[in-house]
C-alpha cells in the first residue's frame, strides 16, 4: 500500500500547499481521502483528476472538502476534451444531507453513503469506522489492504477508543493541531502527546502528525510526541510517500 500527503495543513493551506488530502494506491486503484483547500492542485502532481477511482470524506469542514467542487469542474472538463471519465464514487455520510448532496454532479461525481457501525469495501481496500469527538460529525478509518493496516484520526480530541481501533497499525495518520502545553479538547483536535499515547497504547508500528498548526515550530511535536511513543514518528509534508 502507498500513501501519498496531498495535503496536511490544519485550518487553511499553507503558502502552495493544501489542507487535509491524503491519496491512498494499491493494485493500481487510487482513492483519496479527503479533499481539503488547495489539495486538486497538489494532486495533479501524482495523479490526474479524471484518474482517481473513488473519494472518501470523513466529515464536511471546509478544509477537508473545499475542493470537492473544483474536483469535479476538473473531471467534467476533461469529459468535454472528449477524455473517458468514468462517474466518480465519492463516500461520505448523511448525518450532513445538505453538504452530502453536494457530492453529486450529474454524470460526474455521485454521493454514496457510508453505514458507520459497517466496514466498507472499495476496489481492493477494506474501511471500517469510528465516531470521532469533534464539533460536527467526524469518522475516523482504519484503512486496509493486502497485510497493511493504516488509521486515519480525521479530527477529533482524544478519546480512549482509539486505542482499539487503531491496535497494531502499520501506519497512525494522526491530527495534531496542539502542542504539548495545551488542551484542544474544546476545539476537538488532539496535542503532540495525546497523538503520541494513542500510538503507543496501540502498539502502532509508525506515527504520521498531520493537520499541523501555522504557529510555532512544528519540529517540537514529534519531540513532545516521542516522549509518549518510542516508535517512528514524523512530521506530514507535501508529496511526502509512505509505501510499505
Amino acid at each position: 500500500m502507498k500513501v501519498t500527503v496531498v495535503g496536511f495543513w490544519g485550518g487553511y493551506p499553507g503558502v502552495s500547499e493544501a489542507t487535509s488530502s491524503y491519496l491512498f494506491e494499491h493494485d493500481g486503484y487510487k482513492l483519496l481521502v479527503d479533499c481539503g483547500s488547495g489539495a486538486l492542485g497538489q494532486l495533479q502532481k501524482y495523479v490526474a483528476p479524471q484518474e482517481l477511482d473513488a473519494v472518501i470524506l470523513s466529515h464536511y469542514h471546509h478544509d477537508h472538502v473545499a475542493d470537492i467542487g473544483v474536483l469535479q469542474y476538473a473531471r467534467l472538463i476533461q469529459s468535454y476534451l472528449g477524455n473517458d471519465v468514468k462517474e466518480l464514487p465519492i463516500y461520505g455520510h448523511t448525518y450532513d444531507q445538505a453538504a452530502f448532496e453536494k457530492l453529486t454532479h450529474s454524470g460526474i461525481t455521485k454521493g454514496v453513503s457510508y453505514n458507520p457501525n459497517q466496514s466498507l469495501e472499495v476496489g481492493p481496500f477494506t474501511i471500517t469506522f469510528l465516531q470521532t469527538k469533534h464539533p460536527v460529525t467526524c469518522y475516523a478509518m482504519q484503512i486496509s489492504a493486502g497485510d497493511k493496516a493504516v488509521v486515519y484520526t480525521a479530527d477529533s480530541s482524544y478519546i480512549d477508543a482509539f486505542v482499539p481501533f487503531s491496535q497494531q497499525a502499520d501506519l497512525v495518520i494522526c491530527e495534531c493541531n496542539f502542542y504539548a502545553h495545551q488542551n484542544g479538547s474544546g476545539a476537538g483536535h488532539m496535542t503532540s502527546t495525546e497523538a503520541g499515547k494513542l500510538a503507543h497504547g496501540a502498539n502502532a508500528k509508525e506515527l504520521m502528525l498531520t493537520h499541523l498548526p501555522h504557529y510555532g515550530e512544528v519540529e517540537q511535536l514529534v519531540v513532545e510526541a516521542k516522549n509518549e511513543f518510542t516508535g517512528n514518528v514524523f512530521l506530514a509534508s507535501s508529496g511526502l510517500q509512505w509505501n510499505k
